[in-house]
């Protein structure tokens, strides 16, 4: 079965240490927000999001903590990305601020996670969909579906052995509102609320669409994991996060609300990276 370990693998000597009982400040990049998280042995302490257009705060915040937790040691700082565009600032920026520049997933450290992916699906595959799926099945230890609500929307599958199987991608309910504005003259721009579950239907347009959107959404979870379990031949749990998380909170088929999943997928992949590298040596 083909293990997944995105771009080159790095040298030994490029790669975090990690050896011991360090803090780690893990920095999961999305398309809008990113998310910072303070793990100490092993476990998140704290976290926080702060949105990619205020790229000044996202660096004080690691210097902030990176300050905090230097005392004993210095703190291993990685950076996880489905923007390059600002994580790469980022990176730059970090480097001139910390004593160790900080790594960078994919680049420094590679991602231990086997796969069923194609040839074209293992090179373009996002980084932020095996965390996600590392962090999942830490959690869950079997079959899984995987769901991001974020700018895109991902369901994906993991096995109970925890090899990554690939799955959807569609619009996030952000994209998918400002879509029907873009392309239909007469659809209104609106921003999105819960449609009340006491108003089942539409009573205006701005309902109506928020309804739809939220109906596409959750039909998509229900419909992927039922075509996911006929295929397995089992009922998998369910792990969702993302900044759109909420619009699922009502969904009895949900075990698990994770805000912070991609984070714990950080932590997660630099454990075994050192589990590989101990195993090398």
């Amino acid at each position: 079965m083909p293990e997944h370990t995105p771009e080159t693998s790095p040298d030994t000597g490029d790669a975090p240490d990690l050896r011991g009982p360090p803090s780690l400040i893990a920095l999961a990049v999305g398309n809008t927000r990113t998310r910072i998280g303070l793990f100490r042995h092993k476990e998140l302490e704290q976290s926080e999001a702060i949105e990619n257009d205020r790229p000044d705060e996202i660096v004080e915040a690691v210097v902030t903590l990176h300050g905090k937790e230097a005392a004993d040691r210095d703190p291993v700082v990685v950076i996880a990305s489905s923007r390059p565009s600002v994580s790469d600032v980022l990176a730059d920026r970090l480097s001139g601020a910390l004593a160790v520049p900080p790594f960078q997933v994919g680049k420094d450290l590679p991602i231990h996670i086997n796969h069923l992916l194609d040839e074209d699906g293992a090179s373009t595959v996002g980084h932020d969909r095996l965390l996600n799926a590392l962090g999942a099945f830490s959690r869950t230890g079997q079959a899984t579906v995987v769901v991001d609500l974020g700018t895109a929307a991902t369901v994906d599958f993991v096995d109970g052995e925890g090899t990554f199987c690939g799955g959807a991608i569609a619009p996030g309910l952000r994209m998918m509102l400002a879509a029907l504005h873009d392309q239909a003259e007469q659809l209104p721009q609106v921003d999105f609320k819960p449609v009340p579950d006491d108003q089942p239907f539409g009573a205006n347009t701005p309902d109506a669409i928020r309804l739809g959107v939220t109906a596409s959404l959750q039909g998509l979870v229900r419909t992927l994991t039922e075509r996911y379990a006929l295929s397995y031949g089992g009922y998998p749990q369910i792990v969702a996060t993302g900044g759109d998380l909420a619009i699922l909170e009502p969904d009895e088929v949900i075990e698990h609300f994770v805000p912070d999943l991609q984070l714990i997928g950080i932590q997660v992949a630099c454990a075994r990276a050192l589990a590989e590298s101990d195993d090398d040596d």
